[in-house]
């Protein structure tokens, strides 16, 4: 909600607030411009005029990355108030009425960003013509961290253990196992994972969710796979397999996603003991009203249409496995 009119210096506005708040969260100017989509010298305009008004240095904006003063934080306490209950009243006001939301922030997860993600954004466009869409695409964790800040106001991401807070409502959208790719052709016998082992692991990185689940699975089940090449693109992976440089571990998802290899690649299933993750959509809890469950069920047949059955046509024993919630 951005009323971006011309304020006079010496008001507070909310949308001087909302540009406070967006370069207390970013840490500068030009990153809190683009996520406004305004122009760096328009968000230091409005944090000068909010100063002004307030008659204190809220950011230091000398310093990099730029720092809330004193002052900056005790406002900001109130100014996340404010702003929340300014989304609030922008909820009970939409009374239902999808047509009447002018603005939607969505995170999605990298795994929907070349097929799923273009396909809802077209549909919701033909059916809200005056909301305006900022989509961010990233890892759970910094989607979930910018929903809890108000950067985003509806996410879809890989379930997190212990990110369940209060203050959200879940609407789960899809269940995937986890597989082994290996390279199209590859035969490794009847014991899978000592055929697997004749080549090497191509590890998807630690520093994301999903790498760590892979690690503490395989550590969980005492199963030691070495190990030369630890990438975080699931293209960059999905090339080296298809190359027959080795074999990875991922979901349906990640594999689809690299669209250009799959044809030299194949999924085998994950030869120890199951392994799987839940895809949520998440939001904080009655501040769109509907609008999440809505999504969700205008997402399941998307998911349905473009991720399920393609994949089970492709590789039939996934059936059961990868599935809409």
């Amino acid at each position: 909600m951005t009323g971006r009119m011309t304020d006079a210096t010496g008001r507070v506005t909310l949308w001087g607030i909302e540009v406070f708040l967006a370069v207390a969260e970013d840490g500068s100017v030009s990153a809190a411009a683009r996520r406004l989509g305004a122009s760096p010298s328009g968000v230091s305009q409005q944090l000068s005029n909010l100063e002004t008004a307030l008659g204190r240095q809220l950011i230091d904006r000398a310093r990099r990355p730029a720092r809330l003063t004193a002052a900056g934080n005790i406002f900001r306490r109130r100014a996340q108030r404010i702003w929340n209950e300014a989304m609030q009243a922008r909820a009970e006001l939409l009374s239902g009425d999808l047509r009447n939301l002018t603005a939607l922030r969505l995170g999605m997860i990298e795994d929907f960003d070349a097929d799923v993600t273009p396909r809802l954004l077209s549909d919701m466009a033909d059916e809200l013509t005056e909301c305006k869409f900022l989509l961010e695409t990233g890892p759970s964790h910094r989607l979930l961290d910018q929903l809890e800040s108000n950067a985003l106001d509806v996410v879809v991401t890989a379930e997190l253990e212990g990110a369940r807070a209060e203050w959200m409502e879940l609407h789960p959208l899809m269940e995937e196992p986890f597989v082994a790719a290996v390279p199209r052709g590859f035969d490794p016998g009847q014991d899978v994972l000592a055929g697997l082992r004749a080549l090497p692991l191509i590890q998807y990185t630690e520093r994301h969710l999903m790498g760590r689940q892979i690690v503490a699975h395989l550590t969980r089940h005492r199963v030691e796979l070495d190990h030369r090449f630890e990438l975080d693109s699931y293209h960059a992976i999905m090339a080296m397999v298809a190359s027959g440089a080795g074999w990875t571990i991922l979901t349906p998802l990640g594999y689809l996603h690299a669209r250009r290899f799959r044809d030299e690649a194949e999924l085998l299933p994950l030869p120890i003991e199951p392994l799987k993750r839940r895809i949520l959509l998440s939001a904080r809890s009655e501040a769109l009203q509907d609008m999440p469950s809505r999504l969700s069920e205008r997402l399941k047949p998307l998911l349905q249409e473009m991720i399920v059955e393609p994949a089970i046509a492709r590789t039939p024993w996934l059936e059961g496995a990868l599935r809409v919630l």
